[in-house]
């Protein structure tokens, strides 16, 4: 059923046309922003912070018919998770402190194409996942929905979940089905630079984050304020919970070494990302309470630190306390 709907939302939203604008460069985005094809260049610097090439609540071709509406109602969801969804968010993360740009930034687990590849399996849960499940995924992990008491089987049939797919779908129009894009993926650090987890040095990760990190995240992690905005929390009762894909060191550290420091992005090395993505996953954060029925099937990962099932090579110096 729910896959169903999906691909309803995906037929409809293939038959709408990108706006038309003469005079803006081809994605609709600030001529002073480099894109690399729909997606904003990796390199950009915080200047580029809350540009999107394509935004729903400007695109002149939607309407005010329902499928419109929840278009938008996703968009805004998507870049203010804890403002329009309150009771479903248990901290202060939305989905674009880690898909940057509304999902539309290079290297930055960007979102664009990406629904056309669903169903896909999921190594953690051991099935197929519909997009629907990927979004309900990120609710219960990412923004930490089980600290609002939320339980998985609520979420399916939830507005603001279909809302969000909705969105992603509408960012993905054109796009071939089935076609693995190639920009997803792009955003891991290579094998061969892997440092083994019980090398992970926590102090040298400190001090990397005071030196490159503290300027918007605070020496607490919990983040500064930058105008009308605050960068996401990185620990705490704020921040993701221990289920996250956030919270595998690895997973972390891809993500710092292409975005972060958004003043000066892809200026950390390969070992310095992995340092201090280890000390800030060894931080305290919520509990996700589901942790026992992953990698039930597939092996556990070896950077998964908060995972009480010892992995190969993990000291207890960076499992974390969950």
């Amino acid at each position: 059923m729910r896959s169903t709907l999906v691909i309803v939302l995906v037929s409809l939203v293939a038959c709408s046309r990108p706006a038309d604008n003469a005079a803006a460069p081809a994605y609709g985005v600030n001529p002073q922003i480099k894109m690399n094809g729909p997606l904003i260049d990796a390199k950009m610097t915080m200047v580029a912070a809350w540009e999107f090439p394509k935004n729903p609540i400007n695109d002149k071709t939607l309407d005010s018919s329902k499928l419109s509406e929840e278009i938008k109602r996703g968009f805004r969801l998507f870049t203010n998770t804890p403002g329009e969804a309150p009771d479903l968010v248990g901290g202060q993360m939305s989905c674009t402190n880690c898909h940057l740009n509304g999902g539309q930034r290079e290297r930055s687990m960007p979102l664009v194409a990406v629904p056309g590849m669903f169903p896909e399996y999921n190594r953690r849960s051991a099935r197929l996942f519909s997009l629907v499940d990927r979004v309900v995924d990120c609710f219960l992990r990412s923004e930490n929905a089980t600290g609002k008491g939320v339980k998985a089987e609520e979420l399916p049939a939830r507005p603001e979940v279909l809302a969000i797919a909705a969105y992603l779908t509408w960012l993905s129009k054109g796009a071939a089905i089935g076609v693995q894009p190639a920009w997803r993926g792009k955003n891991a650090i290579d094998a061969a630079a892997l440092v083994p987890v019980e090398k992970f040095d926590l102090a040298k990760g400190e001090a990397i984050y005071t030196e490159r990190c503290v300027t918007c995240h605070a020496a607490d992690g919990q983040g500064v304020k930058i105008g009308d905005k605050i960068a996401g929390p990185l620990w705490g009762p704020d921040s993701w919970n221990d289920g996250a894909g956030a919270a595998r060191v690895y997973t972390l550290a891809g993500m710092f070494k292409y975005s972060m420091p958004y003043l000066d992005p892809g200026r950390l090395s390969d070992e310095d990302a992995q340092h201090v993505a280890a000390y800030i996953d060894s931080k305290p954060r919520p509990a996700y309470p589901g942790k026992d029925k992953d990698y039930v099937v597939e092996k556990l990962p070896v950077d998964a630190v908060y995972y009480t099932r010892p992995q190969a090579n993990a000291p207890s110096s960076v499992r974390g306390t969950h």
